[in-house]
């Protein structure tokens, strides 16, 4: 069975420095070697980069290089860094369809380098699970086998550092053949509401930006302020896309159920309902990379997985 391993850089290829630990060329091929993964062709992505680094050229980079060689290999392993690692998998989840291969993510809360390093067990659970994961983009991180679009990290220290809800749709959209979207350039805006937030910052975001994720508080609710009805009002004039998601980490919001959230649904904010920051952020830059008239039902529909089926 051919694998091929796309190392993007990461904490499970770095090396000590004087500055602090970095990425570095040797490390991935040299556990490869002590894991006898003759099977496996790397393919490092330079310049390697420590993954708060990344960007949607990046996400593109390494969806370009899953479609490119799709039909060579069985599966295909991705090595990445752990701080936007989510953002990464979401993001493959939108630009790739039709796959027919397993993709992994994994990666390392302590380099291979040192003692004690959980990257020699993940990068040998990726190889595994390679072979044997339905098509789709997957995380494989302490053991577990996680969702590419419900996905996050949810620790900044621990192993077991990822989490993913279940769903019933697989990290995967369908199609007949592999299909490739590219990301395209476009301004998009995480805003997080908090009590007395400036208004000046959320009526410039609302009427400048390309689209705009709102975390929103509990189940759905938001400051009722009259910068921030005009802000929305203006982006729902300029057929800009808002998506509401809680900042709880689990539960969803459920737009509609406190009049304290009626304004965004006067407005045409999205129901982002359970899905992930890192989800509702990738959804919106693929849709922004979508032909215009195509946006809306993108939008609307869930794509792979990336919320519930049924209301949390």
């Amino acid at each position: 069975m051919k694998l091929l391993l796309i190392h993007t850089g990461g904490t499970i290829g770095m090396v000590a420095t004087p500055t602090g630990f970095a990425p570095a060329e040797g490390v991935i091929e040299a556990a490869l070697a002590d894991l006898g993964a003759s099977q496996v062709t790397l393919l490092p992505l330079l310049p390697l980069i420590d993954s708060a680094q990344a960007t949607p050229t990046d996400w593109n980079r390494i969806a370009q290089a899953i479609f490119d060689n799709h039909n060579d290999y069985n599966g295909f392993i991705i090595t990445h860094g752990t701080d936007t690692l989510a953002f990464t998998a979401s993001a493959l989840c939108f630009a790739l369809a039709g796959l027919k291969r397993p993709v992994i993510l994994t990666g390392a809360m302590r380099p291979l380098t040192v003692e004690n390093s959980d990257g020699v067990q993940n990068l040998s659970d990726a190889l595994k699970a390679a072979q044997t994961a339905p098509p789709g983009i997957w995380v494989q991180f302490s053991g577990q086998l996680l969702h590419g679009a419900r996905v996050r990290k949810a620790h900044s220290s621990a192993l077991d550092a990822f989490t993913a809800s279940r769903s019933a749709v697989p990290p995967l959209q369908p199609g007949k053949t592999p299909t490739l979207i590219p990301y395209k350039p476009a301004e998009i805006g995480i805003l997080s509401m908090a009590p007395g937030q400036s208004e000046a910052l959320l009526s410039h975001a609302l009427t400048t930006l390309d689209a705009v994720v709102l975390r929103v508080f509990g189940a759905g609710t938001i400051p009722e302020t009259p910068a921030l009805r005009a802000g929305l009002l203006a982006a729902q004039a300029r057929n800009t896309p808002v998506i509401a998601i809680s900042q709880s980490p689990k539960g969803g919001i459920a737009l509609g159920t406190y009049a304290a959230g009626n304004l965004m649904l006067q407005s045409g904010v999205i129901d982002g309902r359970d899905m992930t920051p890192e989800a509702a952020y990738t959804k919106l830059a693929h849709v922004l990379s979508l032909p215009a008239d195509q946006r809306q039902a993108a939008l609307a529909r869930i794509l792979c997985g990336e919320v519930s089926a049924s209301r949390p």
